[in-house]
């Protein structure tokens, strides 16, 4: 059975203060508390601006125990440029350098957009992305429909690249539910559910979701059956308003212990 290792999608909101932290807690104390919690930790802020080494080299110090997933720069995966997309990944590239020095990089999260179609042009550059960064663990998550095939898990699988699982709302746009081990890692990303807001203007209402008891069931199976294919399964909750995604992190935890598998 694989090593199963659940947390959340990112630690440093200030609405967890309260529901998570303790009352007057400091963002420069959450990360040291979040690892207090949980074994992982997905890095969100990475997509948003470069991250450099001693950023992360101080994030590792700040949790030591701690496996870090990070999502990929934006310029790599949604505003990417054909003709500097190789600087911009040499960028991050050279940012991870700590964590992998420490081994505590569980992975390099390339999260593509919907936008992102299964073509000619898009296959080319997510091979040429794959292979330069040669042994460094990734996972990809693909939005768009169109990449979910035996051609695209076959090339995953060549390259030992975890095909992302995903829990979404099953609404229209959105890929299928889909659990498929390409690599020795498994990777599930749990977004919510939130159908009557998902496609809305209200980025915060569409991760406004908490887990139902018998949600987390059925979520738990779908661990276990992705642990059979893989050495280690990462899980991460990104339902993050007011706390719920650690609430549901602790209890789908819990669920996996033997003999927790009860309704």
């Amino acid at each position: 059975m694989a090593t199963i290792l659940i947390g959340t999608s990112g630690y440093s909101y200030t609405e967890w203060v309260g529901p998570v932290y303790p009352e007057k807690t400091r963002p420069t104390e959450y990360l040291a508390l979040y690892s207090r919690l949980f074994e992982t930790v997905e890095l969100n802020f990475s997509y948003y601006r470069m991250p450099e080494a001693d950023q992360l080299k101080a994030m590792h110090e700040q949790g030591p125990e701690l496996v870090f997933s990070i999502k990929a720069h934006e310029t790599l995966t949604h505003t990417i440029d054909p003709t500097n997309w190789k600087s911009e990944a040499k960028l991050f590239r050279s940012a991870l350098e700590p964590l992998l020095q420490t081994g505590s990089l569980g992975s390099v999260l390339l999260q593509f957009p919907y936008s992102f179609h299964y073509e000619p042009n898009q296959r080319r550059y997510l091979d040429a992305l794959i292979r330069f960064f040669g042994d460094v663990p990734l996972a990809v998550e693909f939005r768009n429909a169109q990449w979910y095939n035996n051609r695209t898990l076959d090339g995953l699988r060549s390259f030992k690249v975890a095909f992302v699982s995903l829990d979404l709302p099953q609404v229209k746009g959105n890929p299928p539910l889909m659990d498929v081990s390409t690599a020795p890692l498994a990777y599930i990303r749990l977004h919510g559910r939130n159908q009557e807001t998902w496609w809305g203007s209200d980025a915060a209402a569409r991760y406004d979701y908490l887990y139902s008891e018998q949600e987390l069931l059925a979520i738990a199976e779908r661990v276990r059956g992705l642990a059979m294919g893989a050495r280690t399964v990462v899980v991460y909750f990104n339902n993050h308003r007011r706390g719920q995604a650690v609430k549901n992190a602790q209890r789908l935890r819990l669920l996996l212990e033997p003999g927790e598998m009860t309704p």
